[in-house]
């Protein structure tokens, strides 16, 4: 099936392009620059591997999102909070509504490039903090995109019941090169080693028994999880 991937460079949305290489026949990829403080290291990465892999690379500029948005993931927000990336500060990175507008706009690019469905890499690890990568979510516009198209784009998310581990491990098997992908929602020049995207990125290789080719400002010891999960 031709399909369309929502890439943003991190080491989710890279090893779904490998996944879906090896299941469907890829039509190309998709990266927003929604204003957020690492998009510049994401992007650049993105790129790197839809040329690596020979894939068609569309970047879509989302300014009014910085603009209109509150988050501190953003570049008009606060700082980015460290520690665990299940603690309650971490909500403070929370784009709202983020995935509904890029799966909108990505279903009518996957509909006008002949596709019949659009990949996305949200997976539960995510589940605790954002409320648009949980199930019920996903499932709702999975509906909306389907009645919502001539071709009844599939939204397929094949990791939405992993953790980041079982991703680490399957991107190891499909060939990703993990260290051009990137995490830090702080967008340095190396990963800082201590906001949430980093922590869990290092406790994803330590669980999937993976040697971790990332640089880190501070590779000091991991925070552990909170003691009570909020969820949802």
């Amino acid at each position: 099936m031709k399909t369309l991937v929502l890439l943003s460079g991190g080491m989710d949305s890279v090893t779904a392009l490998h996944w879906a290489r090896r299941e469907h026949e890829v039509v190309g990829a998709v990266s927003f620059d929604y204003g957020a403080k690492h998009n510049h290291r994401e992007i650049g990465l993105a790129e790197w591997q839809c040329g690596h892999l020979d894939v068609w690379h569309d970047i879509v500029a989302l300014p009014f999102v910085n603009e209109l948005f509150t988050s501190d993931l953003l570049k008009s927000g606060g700082d980015i909070p460290e520690g665990h990336y299940e603690e309650e500060s971490m909500k403070r990175t929370v784009v709202p509504f983020r995935n509904g507008i890029m799966l909108a706009i990505a279903c009518g690019i996957a509909e006008s490039r002949g596709a019949g469905a659009l990949v996305i890499a949200a997976h539960s690890g995510d589940h605790a903090v954002y409320p648009d990568c949980r199930e019920p979510f996903m499932h709702a516009m999975a509906e909306a995109m389907r009645e919502g198209t001539y071709a009844r784009i599939e939204l397929l998310r094949p990791f939405i019941h992993l953790d980041k581990a079982a991703i680490a491990r399957l991107g190891h098997d499909l060939g990703v090169d993990f260290e051009k992908t990137w995490s830090c929602y702080k967008g340095g020049s190396i990963h800082c080693g201590k906001c949430g995207t980093c922590v869990e990125r290092r406790e994803a290789f330590i669980k999937a028994g993976l040697p971790d080719v990332t640089r880190y400002e501070d590779a000091s010891a991991l925070p552990q999880a909170p003691r009570e999960a909020t969820g949802f």
